[in-house]
C-alpha cells in the first residue's frame, strides 16, 4: 500500500493528509514508488533510526566512474559508517567540536542573523515585499558553516550551489544532468577542502573571522596528537565531515529558517505569541522542527535480518523513516496538528536519534533561535505577501521564496 506520490504538487504542498492516512492503516507499508518500505509512526521511525541491526551502508552511486568525487565525499562521510568505523570517526569528530565551536560563533552567528535581517526589514519596510529566503534563510548557513570551517571570504562564492547541487541526488529521481552538478559540485568541494588543509598542516594565517581557529584545524589537531597513527582522521576523512556539515548545516537550517517562519505567519497567535515572550524561543525552535520537518525521509540498510514494527527487514535491504509522519503522530504529540511555541516536551527526530543523532544540532538551533530573535525585533508585524514558491523536491522540504511585508 502506498498513498502518495512524492513528485504530485498537490502532496508536496501538503503531504500529512497523506501521512495521517498510513499511519491509520499501519506502522510501516511498502512503497514501490520510493523502492523502499517506509515507517510512518513515532515509534516506528525511532525504531529506524536506533535499531542496531539497521545502518548507513554506503555503495557508490552509478555511474561510479563518473561520481568519483561524489562517491569519495560519501565514502569518508561520518553518516555513512557503522560500527567501529563510525565510532572512530565520530569521537575524534565529537572531540574537535568539543573545543568550544558552538560557543565561539555564538555572538558572530548573532551578529550575521541580525545583519541579515535588518537588511530584509530595510527593503520591506516601506511595504515593498522582501524575500525571506533569499536574503536571510540562504546565506546564514553558508556564512556560519564558513566560518565553522574556517573558509575564506574570498573563497565562500560557490558553497551554496555546491550544496544544492550536491543534496539533490538525494531525491527520488535526480536525473543526468543531476548527476553531472552533484559530480561538479563535489569535485570542487574537495579541491577547495584539501587547499584548507594544506593550508593548515602549513601554518599558514587564517584570514576569515573570529579569533583564528576553526574545525579543519581542529581536527588536524587532533589527528595530530594521535601522531598519524591508530585513530587519526585521514584528509579524506576530513573532506567527508567539512562536506557532511555543508549539506546537513546548510539545507535543514535553511529549510527549518523558511518553514518555521511561514508556520508561524500561518499561525498569527503564536507569531504574537512569540513576540510577547522571546523566552519561548527555545521551546519554539524544536516546535518548527517537528511541525514542518526540512528532512521528510532517512533511509537506513539491515546489516542483518531484523524487524520493524512486524514489518521484516532483511538484510541487505533498506527501509525508511518518514520523519514529517512521525511528527504528526497522535501517540507521540498532543494535538499534533497544532503549531505550539510552548510545546513541551518535544520528542521529534527532526535530529535523528541514537549513534547518528546530528553533531551539529546545537549550532542549528542557534542559527534559527537568533533569525527568530532578530526577525521578533525588526519586524513584529511582519506578515506573508502573496503565495510563497515552494521547491519542487520531497526528501528535502522547504521554500524557494518567500516573501514578507513589514
Amino acid at each position: 500500500m502506498h498513498a502518495f506520490d512524492p513528485a504530485d504538487p498537490g502532496f508536496l504542498a501538503d503531504p500529512y493528509p497523506a501521512y495521517a492516512a498510513l499511519r491509520a492503516a499501519g506502522p510501516v507499508h511498502d512503497h514501490p514508488g520510493l523502492g523502499v518500505p517506509v515507517a510512518v509512526t513515532h515509534a516506528a521511525c525511532s525504531a529506524v533510526l536506533r535499531d542496531r541491526g539497521l545502518g548507513r551502508i554506503w555503495s557508490d552511486a552509478e555511474p561510479a566512474a563518473e561520481l568519483t568525487s561524489f562517491n569519495l565525499l560519501h565514502r569518508n562521510s561520518l553518516l555513512e559508517r557503522e560500527g567501529e568505523p563510525h565510532t572512530r570517526l565520530r569521537r575524534l569528530v565529537a572531540s574537535a567540536f568539543a573545543r568550544g565551536h558552538t560557543e565561539r560563533l555564538a555572538p558572530l552567528v548573532r551578529a550575521r542573523a541580525e545583519a541579515l535581517v535588518d537588511d530584509l526589514a530595510g527593503r520591506s519596510g516601506d511595504g515593498a515585499p522582501a524575500d525571506l529566503v533569499e536574503l536571510v534563510a540562504e546565506p546564514l548557513p553558508v556564512l556560519v558553516i564558513a566560518d565553522l570551517l574556517g573558509v575564506p571570504e574570498t573563497r565562500r562564492g560557490p558553497l551554496r550551489a555546491w550544496s544544492d547541487a550536491i543534496v539533490r541526488m538525494y531525491e527520488p529521481d535526480p536525473g543526468d544532468d543531476g548527476r553531472a552538478a552533484a559530480e561538479r559540485a563535489s569535485a570542487g568541494f574537495v579541491a577547495m577542502v584539501r587547499d584548507l588543509i594544506t593550508e593548515r598542516r602549513s601554518g599558514a594565517p587564517a584570514t576569515h573571522p573570529g579569533d583564528g581557529r576553526d574545525l579543519v584545524g581542529d581536527l588536524l589537531a587532533v589527528r595530530d596528537t594521535d601522531d598519524g597513527t591508530e585513530g587519526a582522521i585521514s584528509d579524506d576523512e576530513i573532506v567527508g565531515t567539512a562536506v557532511l556539515l555543508l549539506m546537513a548545516g546548510h539545507e535543514a537550517t535553511v529549510n527549518v529558517i523558511g518553514n518555521g517562519v511561514h508556520a508561524l505567519l500561518r499561525h498569527p497567535d503564536q507569531w504574537r505569541r512569540l513576540v510577547a515572550d522571546p523566552g519561548l524561543l527555545g521551546t519554539a525552535v524544536e516546535e518548527l522542527i517537528r511541525f514542518d520537518a526540512p528532512l521528510q525521509l532517512f533511509e537506513r540498510t539491515a546489516v542483518a535480518d531484523t524487524t520493524v514494527a512486524g514489518h521484516p527487514v532483511p538484510a541487505g535491504t533498506r527501509i525508511g523513516a518518514l520523519l514529517g509522519a512521525a511528527g504528526r503522530d497522535p501517540a507521540a504529540f498532543a494535538e499534533p496538528d497544532r503549531l505550539d511555541v510552548g510545546r513541551s516536551p518535544n520528542p521529534h527526530l527532526g535530529f535523528g536519534a541514537g549513534v547518528h543523532y546530528c553533531l551539529g544540532a546545537p549550532l542549528a538551533r542557534l542559527e534559527v533561535a537568533e533569525v527568530l530573535r532578530a526577525l521578533l525585533r525588526r519586524m513584529p508585524d511582519a506578515a506573508l505577501d502573496g503565495a510563497p514558491v515552494r521547491r519542487p523536491r520531497f526528501v528535502m522540504r522547504g521554500w524557494t521564496e518567500l516573501r514578507l511585508t513589514g
